[in-house]
């Protein structure tokens, strides 16, 4: 694409299309005036789980930019539903436990200091445990400690992390004990209300590392390797930390 077409996309207000994991509505979000200043565009962006995510590419939403997992992004570029050499990382984000600001901080340090807080919560809120990254894991984490029967009747899945986030806020006045969630550090970080308590116990843990590229059928392709570019970016990397990524491993 020339400078000349990219121009006249830029003065009849270019969009670029983004399909993303939850985990970094966040930093697109903080990033999004920047964007529109140098790049001359607007981010369009659809967030949620990473499994529902995949399927709306797949099934073939508009898309120029995506974030995934990097195993996701890693068998897109095999598929080719993305384009090779485009991907970079944005961090790696930790899966751990939230509680609503103001409550009481459980001590989750230790597989049975979590299990002792998840049996004493009257209410347990997480993201799609299919779909989700956070969510399938934490099933497995319920299975591990042995509290599945005994918390099936509170849980409060939802279809992502942080519409579960933005509930447990919601409800926790009406409900009358501890209220607890868990989803990734990105999402609970961008909740207003909710406070990240602690990653996972070290032997339940799960630090996830997403990856933002560029589609295949991409529209707008400069745009869109430049916004991955900016994502990823030394510059943005305080905003990557203060929004709960850390350095991929």
């Amino acid at each position: 694409m020339g400078a000349r077409d990219q121009e006249r996309e830029h003065q009849g207000g270019m969009k670029v299309q983004l399909i993303s994991a939850g985990a970094a509505q966040g930093l697109v979000g903080v990033l999004r005036e920047r964007v529109a200043r140098e790049l001359g565009a607007d981010i369009e962006g659809v967030f949620g789980a990473v499994g529902l995510m995949q399927e709306k590419l797949l099934g073939g939403a508009p898309c120029d930019v995506v974030i995934l997992t990097r195993s996701q992004i890693d068998a897109l570029v095999q598929d080719g539903h993305v384009q090779a050499g485009s991907a970079r990382d944005l961090g790696a984000v930790a899966t751990g436990i939230a509680v609503v600001q103001g409550a009481s901080i459980p001590d989750v340090a230790t597989p049975a200091a979590l299990r002792a807080a998840l049996l004493d919560s009257v209410a347990i809120y997480l993201p799609d445990p299919v779909k989700s990254t956070a969510g399938r894991h934490f099933a497995l984490v319920l299975l591990e400690l042995g509290v599945v029967s005994q918390v099936a009747q509170r849980l409060r899945p939802y279809p992502n992390g942080a519409t579960a986030m933005r509930e447990m806020v919601q409800a926790a006045p009406g409900l009358a004990g501890s209220v607890i969630g868990c989803t990734q550090q990105t999402e609970i970080l961008n909740t207003p209300g909710a406070l990240w308590v602690a990653p996972l116990p070290k032997a339940l843990g799960l630090a996830t590392v997403y990856t933002a590229a560029v589609a295949a059928r991409c529209t707008h392709p400069a745009a869109a390797q430049q916004l991955v570019e900016l994502l990823a970016g030394a510059d943005a990397a305080t905003l990557r930390r203060a929004g709960g990524f850390s350095d991929a491993a």
